[in-house]
């Protein structure tokens, strides 16, 4: 979990929107958590992968696979216990994650 913490505070820090950290444990043979978050733009989500990757590194997190491409307005970095979602608004919107997982447990940072 302290991992998860420090990710949601450098998110927090660029200013990420609407940040959620959900407990899909129970629901993915995967992953235990998920960490959704909005960057306003493109440029946005860029910057927020950038101090992702920061975070991850300081906290010495080895990665299991991460997206390399930007452009989509969707990056995807896998830490094994927990995922990030890093998206633009309208892919967001589109996309609905949080209702994908809407079973799953909300946590409280």
């Amino acid at each position: 979990m302290k991992d998860i913490h420090s990710v949601v505070s450098a998110l927090q820090d660029k200013k990420a929107e609407d940040i959620r950290v959900l407990d899909v444990g129970e629901q993915s043979s995967i992953t235990d958590f998920l960490i959704l978050a909005t960057g306003t733009s493109e440029p946005h989500v860029k910057a927020l992968k950038g101090v992702l990757d920061s975070s991850l590194k300081e906290s010495g997190v080895q990665l299991i696979g991460q997206d390399r491409e930007l452009g989509s307005g969707w990056l995807v970095v896998d830490a094994f216990d927990f995922m990030v979602h890093l998206q633009t608004k309208p892919m967001r919107e589109f996309y609905r994650l949080d209702q994908l997982w809407k079973d799953a447990q909300v946590v409280e940072m």
